[in-house]
C-alpha cells in the first residue's frame, strides 16, 4: 500500500469509527491510525473490530493481508486424536506457506460448546478450523492482534452498565448495550451506505429473512445473522444482492 492510499485509508476508518465507536479515546485513536498504517485494514469491509475497547484483527482482515503478501497456501487437518465428535470438541493443525521455499507457520484452533459465542453453537467445527487458520497466520506475517474469532467469549456489561442498563440511545437492539461495538442498527446503516442499497429493501429483505412482519419484531440474534448475511453477500455478488432487494420492491398501483 502506497503513501497515500494508506493515509486515505487511515482518514476513512478515523471518520468511520467517531461514528459507530463514539467513546473511544485517544489512545484507542491513535492505535488504529498504527494499525491501519502498518496492516492496512478496513472498518469498513469488517477486517478490524473494536471489542471493549481493543482492537482485533478478523478472519476476513487476516485473508486480506495474506492475499496482499502474496501467500502461496493454507492447509489445514483435523486432529481426530485430540477431538471428540460426540461432545461437539474439535481441533485442526493449519500450515501457511508464504512461499515455495517456506517450511510453513503452524497454529493449532480449538472448539467446543463451551467455548464458543451461542450465535455459531453447532458450527464449533469450522470455528476450530478458523481458529487454526488465524493463528497460523497471524505467525507467519507477525500480527500481533489477536483475532476476534479466537477469543472464545462473549463480552460483557461491566458493574457499572448491571446498575445502570443503557437507554435506548445508547443499546442495541432489544434493550442490550453495545459494549464497544457498533450498534446492529449502525451496522445495518453502515452496510448500506458502503453499498449504496436502498434501505426499504433492505428492511423488507430483512423482515423476510427473520420471519417477522417488521425489523423490529426480530430478537437480536436473527438481526445479526442478517447482518453478517447481507455484509457476505454483498461481497460475494452484489449485483446479485440487488436483483434479490429488487424483488421485494412494491409494484406500483395502475389509475384507471
Amino acid at each position: 500500500m502506497n503513501k497515500i492510499s494508506s493515509l486515505k485509508l487511515v482518514r476513512q476508518n478515523l471518520r468511520i469509527v467517531k461514528q459507530v465507536y463514539p467513546d473511544l479515546t485517544e489512545g484507542n485513536l491513535r492505535s488504529l491510525r498504527e494499525l491501519t498504517r502498518t496492516l492496512g485494514l478496513s472498518v469498513s469491509m469488517g477486517e478490524i473490530q473494536c471489542i471493549d475497547a481493543r482492537w482485533y484483527v478478523t478472519h476476513s482482515g487476516l485473508i486480506r493481508i495474506a492475499q496482499r503478501k502474496r501467500c502461496l497456501g493454507i492447509s489445514t487437518v483435523l486432529q481426530e486424536r485430540q477431538s471428540d465428535p460426540v461432545a461437539d470438541r474439535w481441533v485442526f493443525r493449519a500450515t501457511v506457506y508464504k512461499s515455495r521455499r517456506s517450511r510453513g507457520f503452524v497454529g493449532y484452533g480449538e472448539a467446543e460448546p463451551s467455548n464458543v459465542s451461542p450465535m455459531v453453537r453447532g458450527a464449533e467445527l469450522r470455528v476450530a478450523e478458523t481458529r487454526a487458520v488465524n493463528r497460523a497466520l497471524r505467525k507467519a506475517y507477525g500480527i500481533g492482534l489477536c483475532s476476534v474469532d479466537e477469543l472464545g467469549w462473549s463480552p460483557k456489561a461491566s458493574r457499572t452498565d448491571q446498575r445502570n442498563p443503557p437507554s435506548a440511545s445508547t443499546a442495541g437492539n432489544n434493550g442490550h448495550p453495545h459494549n464497544g461495538q457498533p450498534r446492529l442498527r449502525d451496522q445495518l446503516c453502515l452496510l448500506i451506505r458502503q453499498y449504496n442499497l436502498d434501505p426499504t429493501l433492505v428492511k423488507a429483505y430483512a423482515a423476510d429473512f427473520c420471519g417477522t412482519q417488521t425489523l423490529k419484531d426480530a430478537g437480536r440474534d436473527l438481526v445479526e445473522s442478517f447482518i453478517s448475511h447481507l455484509s457476505s453477500s454483498a461481497k460475494e455478488d452484489l449485483d446479485g444482492l440487488i436483483c434479490k432487494l429488487n424483488s421485494y420492491s412494491q409494484p406500483s398501483e395502475v389509475k384507471q
